[in-house]
């Protein structure tokens, strides 16, 4: 808990650097990633202080609607930036009451287990974007390439933060941010997706350009190999 304690404050102080603007949705997206990335590596006790949550949104708000907790506030605030700092303040309330309650709480494992080995591996640029691709709104709520790119940057932060090794994919989508700037002649320091979505015209149609576009980013180093054979 201690670990999700100070990067929701860093988040706060520094909503730029982590999610490009202070946003409940980009919040939302980059701390699912986050948090499942701890719960794939057997650190479960960082997903558990979240737990809850969502209900307890519920019935502050007196709905049952499907949204999530991000929804919910968002609607409550009406605008993003509002929604986004009104979080912290109802997280910390919510975990004074689920203190006072004394709900109880799974040990946290201090490594991955033999089970969770194989996650030390997980290809997160590969099979959760085939994914993706097949079922955005399973793995996002909504289509939306904005969505993507936060889930991305917490599970990858997740790993990082345990000391996981970056795989080879991982490595290599390292390198989109600036073949995307290249392609399309850009040099502002903004993000793949916000240059993405900037020529689109909407989150959803972003989105399924990314997907385009990434498998033309993965396939250039093969169409290099046939040039110089056919040379």
């Amino acid at each position: 808990m201690n670990n999700l304690s100070r990067l929701l404050q860093d988040i706060k102080e520094n909503p730029v650097t982590y999610l490009d603007k202070p946003s409940i949705t980009c919040l939302h997206s980059f701390l699912n990633g986050y948090l499942s990335s701890l719960s794939h590596l057997g650190f479960t006790r960082q997903g558990y202080a979240t737990e809850g949550f969502h209900e307890w949104m519920q019935e502050r708000a007196k709905t049952k609607v499907s949204q999530s907790w991000a929804g919910i506030i968002l609607f409550l605030c009406g605008s993003e930036r509002n929604a986004f700092y009104s979080f912290f303040e109802l997280f910390e309330k919510f975990l004074k009451q689920k203190d006072e309650l004394k709900i109880p709480e799974t040990e946290e494992k201090s490594s991955a287990t033999e089970d969770n080995l194989t996650f030390l591996q997980f290809d997160i640029y590969n099979e959760i974007l085939k994914g993706i691709k097949k079922r955005p709104g399973m793995f996002l709520g909504t289509s939306s390439i904005t969505k993507l790119d936060m889930l991305l940057r917490g599970y990858s932060l997740g790993r990082k933060e345990v000391g996981v090794t970056p795989t080879e994919p991982e490595r290599e989508f390292s390198g989109f941010q600036s073949w995307i700037q290249e392609k399309y002649g850009i040099n502002s320091g903004q993000s793949w997706s916000k240059i993405i979505l900037f020529y689109s015209i909407d989150d959803y149609e972003a989105l399924q350009r990314f997907f385009e576009l990434f498998e033309e980013y993965q396939n250039r180093n093969n169409r290099s190999e046939f040039d110089k054979k056919s040379g």
